[in-house]
Formats: structure tokens, C-alpha cells, sequence
């Protein structure tokens, strides 16, 4: 027998979490399926700075915002600009950590807003197989594990490789022609004392000629660094650097950086444990679909780009928040609901996705990092 529920959410990222979050409070109880196993399945990556117009309002919705400020990274906001000889172009350094943009880590954000929901609201191991239409704007949703439910309103949350997306588009990511690889360095200050100078409090931007190192300091004291290349794609898997043998990567790694300072060199030959090769994708700018009953999308779902605008997790969050709010203000209409979610979502998604992919060709243009330093420049003090 399918099991039935009203509202689904599939992924509990931060996008699916917020919208189940301000449901809640608002006394509706969605089911939240994920595929990982459990919340801590895998890594959630490193900083994020939380925007007062989307991502901090969200959590105003979410009524989470007091513990919020609980959880966020002192001196976070500090921000370093370098070139490639390792000369420090720009450095500003916030202390307070009351600025307009405050640091979180992604995992303790995820954890606060995990912890406000229900006992039983997320089904882990929930890996999506097929979803189907049935009529009358309700679907089916079959797992890998044999299992299947239907839904009158199914929310795909389910980040870059959306299933649920195929229902309203045929549009798919594509690579953006940058690469990644994760770096981290644990215990930094005594153990890797250089490269935390480097990093300082907050942020680093060292950038170059088509390639960089972008690193952040974690509240915990680690360094979380991606080596950022200009790449063909597939360059991860071409078998160029085998990322299954971590010392022959670093020298890999270390080859493609070797016209930098030597100061840089310890981002790679210091890190600890695996590197990991993160190709950078993105949705078409300007991506929207008609309206298809039952079904809509949040978050990365909707809209993955590049992290050039920092944007990709406010977005996700305002994107719960307001659809939840729809919700709440139709009863009895998700139509109506879902038509006036996405009547804000599509104008605000381009918005942010056209500055990202602005901003990465600025990060990795030949005269780079003049372009981002002109872009600080610009920023009322």
C-alpha cells in the first residue's frame, strides 16, 4: 500500500530544511525525505555568510534568528585580497562579527535548523528513483529501497542533480569551465602557521591568471582552501591528476601552481586527508518553467550557480521561507501558493545567477585580481 502525505520535501539541505521549519511553525508538518544516511553522512562544506535581506530574514521566518546569533563565527566577515607573489593587496579585518553579512559554519546552521524540527520530519536513506504524475497535481515517488509514497505537493530540494526538476524542465547544469579542489588543514595556527597568517581571520581571495587559492578560517581553527583552476571539462576525471592516490596529486596540484609563491605551495602539500575535485556547475541564467501542477523547486534545484555571488545558500533559504509563507497564505490553494512563490522566484534567481557568473569571469580574468579589488573599491564603506 503507497503511503500518502500532503507535503513532501525532497533534500534536507538548507533550502528543503527552511521550508519545513517555517511549515512548522506555522503548524503544518511536512515529510523531509534525503538520500544520505544520516545527518552526518558526509561533509557540509566550510563558511557561509548570511545575508540580512534573504538568508537572515529566512531565519526570521524560521523564528530562529536569536539562535542564529548564537552560532555565528567572530571575525568572520574579515576579508584578505593577494596576488600571486603573495603581496597582501587588500585586508580588512571585522572583529565584532556584527556586520551585515555574518559567518556560520554551513553544518552548524544545518544542525540548528535540524533540531527545530519534530523528531520523525526527515527520512534518512531516502534515495529518489522515478517520480511520476498521477493527475490532479499529486505524484508518486519511488525509492531505492522498494518503498513509494504519493503527495499532493512535492517541493524538489534536491540540489544541482535534481530528480524532481525533470517534472517542470529539461535543463541541466553545465560546467562552468572552473574547477575546484578542496583543501582542508586542521589545527592551522600550530600547525600550518604560515598559511593561517595567509588566511588571517575571515576570508582569502589570492587569485592569478586564471587560477587561485580561496580559503577560509573555520571557528574550529582549521583552514578550509580550494585550489581554483580554469579547466577543460572533465578535467577532474581525465585521469591528468589521480585524486585516488593523495601524495601523487598533491605533486600534480603542486605542478599547476608552481609560478606561485612558495608560501602558497603549503595550501596542497599541507593538506590533510583526501583532495577533492569539485567542478563548478550552473543552471542556464534566467532559467524558468511553466506552471505544472503540484510541483515546484528550491534552492539549487531551482537555480545552482557558481558561489561567485554568495548567494547559493541565502537564495535557498529565502526560497524555503517564502514558499512556506505561500503555503500558509493559501489554504486550501497550493496553486495559487505555488504560482505566487515562483512569480519572486524566477526575477530573483536570474538576478543573483547573472552576478555570479559575472563574477567568476572577474575572479579569473588575465589582469585578476584588479576586478575584485575594483569591485571592494566600489562598495560604500
Amino acid at each position: 500500500m503507497t503511503t500518502h502525505h500532503p507535503i513532501v520535501i525532497i533534500g534536507a539541505g538548507l533550502g528543503g530544511l527552511t521550508l519545513a521549519r517555517v511549515l512548522h511553525v506555522n503548524g503544518i508538518e511536512p515529510a523531509v525525505f534525503d538520500l544520505d544516511a544520516s545527518p552526518t553522512a558526509r561533509t557540509q562544506g566550510g563558511m557561509l555568510d548570511i545575508h540580512v535581506e534573504s538568508g537572515q530574514a529566512a531565519l526570521r521566518a524560521a523564528d530562529l534568528y536569536d539562535e542564529f546569533r548564537g552560532i555565528i563565527h567572530q571575525g568572520g566577515e574579515s576579508t584578505r585580497i593577494l596576488d600571486k607573489h603573495a603581496i597582501v593587496l587588500l585586508s580588512e579585518e571585522d572583529g565584532a562579527g556584527d556586520g551585515d553579512r555574518p559567518e556560520v559554519n554551513r553544518r552548524s546552521l544545518r544542525d540548528l535548523l535540524l533540531d527545530s524540527l519534530p523528531d520523525g520530519t526527515v527520512r534518512w536513506g531516502a534515495k529518489v528513483i522515478d517520480v511520476k504524475p498521477l493527475g490532479d497535481g499529486r505524484h508518486e515517488v519511488s525509492l531505492a529501497d522498494g518503498n513509494s509514497f504519493s503527495t499532493d505537493l512535492l517541493i524538489g530540494a534536491d540540489g544541482a542533480w535534481s530528480k524532481v526538476r525533470a517534472l517542470v524542465s529539461d535543463a541541466k547544469p553545465l560546467y562552468s569551465g572552473l574547477s575546484f579542489v578542496e583543501l582542508n588543514l586542521e589545527a592551522a595556527d600550530s600547525r600550518h602557521p604560515v598559511e593561517a597568517a595567509m588566511v588571517g581571520n575571515g576570508m582569502m581571495f589570492a587569485l592569478g591568471e586564471g587560477k587561485g587559492f580561496l580559503g577560509h578560517r573555520d571557528p574550529d581553527g582549521s583552514l578550509h582552501v580550494y585550489a581554483a583552476l580554469l579547466a577543460d571539462a572533465g578535467w577532474s576525471t581525465s585521469g591528468e591528476i589521480d585524486f585516488a592516490d593523495t601524495e601523487k596529486a598533491k605533486v600534480a596540484l603542486m605542478e599547476k601552481f608552481a609560478d606561485w609563491h612558495e608560501d602558497f605551495h603549503g595550501f596542497i602539500t599541507g593538506a590533510d586527508g583526501n583532495l577533492v575535485p569539485r567542478p563548478i556547475h550552473a543552471l542556464p541564467v534566467g532559467l524558468r518553467w511553466e506552471r505544472i501542477p503540484g510541483v515546484t523547486l528550491v534552492g539549487d534545484a531551482a537555480h545552482v550557480m557558481s558561489p561567485f555571488a554568495g548567494e547559493g545558500a541565502n537564495l535557498a533559504m529565502q526560497d524555503g521561507a517564502e514558499l512556506a509563507t505561500a503555503i500558509v497564505a493559501n489554504p486550501g490553494r497550493p496553486e495559487d501558493a505555488l504560482a505566487q512563490y515562483e512569480e519572486a522566484l524566477f526575477p530573483r534567481a536570474e538576478e543573483s545567477a547573472s552576478q555570479s557568473a559575472m563574477s567568476l569571469e572577474m575572479c579569473f580574468a588575465p589582469d585578476s585580481p584588479q576586478g575584485l579589488l575594483d569591485f571592494f573599491a566600489s562598495v560604500p564603506g
